[in-house]
């Protein structure tokens, strides 16, 4: 496993999401292609929420104590139950780049880390540290492919009456 390449996405995705995002004025981080789905100011709410509650915590306790159950996690209405819409966006990716420059310290202070160490979760199994590690920056690249089809459906929202055929179809 090469986690210090895992570590340098972790690293570069923040200012990543940065670049993208601090542009965009707030009807556009709000909106919502439909309404089961997430706007980008939501995925970024997830994203700070993920980094608090979810992947350095879980990792940190797989590789202290992996028989020490996990936190309970629910993430079912979560957007609508936390009220991620309404939450202002500056505040929001403050956050998440000070909750990851914390995650990095961590994993840049962990000596030899053993990824092979799994926590067996009581529904999915053993879960090793390993995946757990490279599932979070898998994580980071699943919501930057989402903040990217929102930015396509901006383009397809500002064309008005004039379609978006020539840039080519959005694929999966």
């Amino acid at each position: 496993m090469n986690h210090a390449a895992l570590i340098q996405r972790l690293v570069n995705f923040p200012r990543s999401l940065s670049l993208l995002l601090e542009p965009l004025p707030i009807e556009d981080l709000r909106w919502k292609p439909a309404p089961e789905h997430w706007s980008i100011l939501e995925i970024c709410c997830h994203l700070l929420d993920e980094e608090r509650e979810d992947f350095r915590l879980r990792l940190r306790s797989t590789l202290e104590d992996p028989s020490k159950p996990w936190a309970s996690l629910d993430l079912k209405n979560v957007a609508e139950i936390r009220r991620y819409n309404q939450r202002e966006p500056g505040p929001i990716l403050k956050d998440f780049i000070a909750e990851r420059a914390d995650s990095i310290r961590w994993l840049r202070s962990l000596v030899r880390p053993d990824f092979s160490t799994a926590y067996v979760h009581p529904t999915h199994g053993p879960v090793y540290a390993g995946e757990l590690m490279a599932s979070w920056a898998a994580h980071d690249a699943l919501h930057m492919r989402q903040i990217a089809k929102r930015f396509y459906g901006l383009a397809r929202r500002d064309a008005g009456d004039h379609t978006i055929a020539y840039a080519g179809e959005w694929t999966a």
